[in-house]
């Protein structure tokens, strides 16, 4: 079979099509024939060995994938030979058939595609667990999303306000801005040209939001905790920038705030269960249009590199998907 593969930590351009024995489930696993697969940032740091995982090299990147189970092993009860399925996985997406744990995959509701649903899984389940399970977001709260144009963040915009939250989506571009507005941001701002917590401010009548959104770090990072409100919620999703910031512990104390870890991958892998359950109803809440995942390009699979490639440069608004 066909995968993607990546032999040297040097980034997209190193990412190649191989042929590749296929797998084969074992207990508690299923086989899937891979429709398309979901292109997320995590993919971009495995391809320079800078994410949290470090698989030996040469593997598979790609950490989400829809398609239909073509056999299942032993012990498999809900999920049959047939099925339409989206599946995640730390990594292995990239490539014609995969084996996942079937706790690790949800039935892909009638109405929702397998490019959709292969866009969907990491970055909505990832903002369940940050909004739902580390935040707890309530109604009527401000939640300010940093890297909002991007796929983590367009998914925190579009739950946040499903969830009954004011929304104010931060990005470094007009055109971006406008972007997340059209996803369902109540207000922006262009970081790139305003200041990021005065303008947070005033936007939330000098109360500051109750819960900040920041898979990008770097620079914007202590401004933005700097406008948020007292008893607020900051939540460490990732760092797209690059730049892992240091935080003045102090403003913690003046804020009356918590810092808040939200580790998606190890999340899912601790307690599956839960993590399925996040997943099943975001797919309900897209099959009844509650939810519209914005998909930039669909590309294939041997189109990897550059789609990697462009998400590095921040080309992309909402998520890229390859198709096999």
């Amino acid at each position: 079979m066909r995968a993607v593969r990546i032999h040297e930590l040097t980034g997209p351009s190193a990412l190649r099509v191989d042929d590749i024995p296929p797998p084969a489930p074992g207990a508690g696993e299923i086989l899937i024939d891979v429709e398309a697969a979901g292109v997320n940032f995590p993919d971009v740091l495995l391809s320079y060995g800078k994410y949290q995982f470090k698989p030996t090299l040469p593997f598979v990147p790609g950490g989400e994938a829809a398609g239909v189970v073509r056999a299942v092993g032993s012990g498999v009860g809900d999920l049959a030979v047939g099925d339409r399925v989206a599946a995640t996985l730390i990594h292995g997406a990239f490539a014609e058939q995969i084996v996942v744990p079937a706790l690790a995959a949800v039935k892909l509701p009638r109405a929702v595609s397998s490019e959709i649903g292969a866009a969907t899984l990491l970055t909505y389940g990832t903002t369940m667990h940050a909004l739902v399970d580390r935040a707890s977001l309530k109604e009527g709260e401000t939640l300010l999303v940093l890297g909002a144009a991007g796929g983590v963040g367009t998914a925190a915009v579009e739950l946040g306000k499903l969830l009954g939250a004011k929304v104010i989506a931060a990005a470094g571009t007009d055109d971006k801005v406008a972007f997340c507005k059209e996803c369902g941001a109540d207000e922006g701002i262009n970081y790139a040209r305003e200041d990021l917590k005065e303008r947070a401010k005033a936007l939330t009548g000098g109360a500051g939001a109750d819960v900040v959104y920041d898979p990008v770090g770097g620079p914007f990072a202590e401004a933005a905790l700097r406008a948020i409100a007292w008893e607020g919620r900051y939540l460490v999703v990732g760092f797209a920038s690059g730049e892992i910031p240091k935080i003045p512990l102090n403003l913690t104390l003046l804020k009356g705030c918590q810092i808040v870890g939200v580790f998606w991958g190890s999340f899912a892998m601790r307690d599956p269960a839960k993590n399925r359950a996040h997943l099943a109803r975001v797919l309900d809440w897209v099959a009844e249009g509650k939810l519209r995942p914005r998909v930039d390009t669909v590309a294939k699979l041997e189109d990897a590199a550059g789609a990697l490639a462009r998400m590095e440069r921040r080309e992309v608004k909402g998520k890229l998907v390859l198709v096999t």
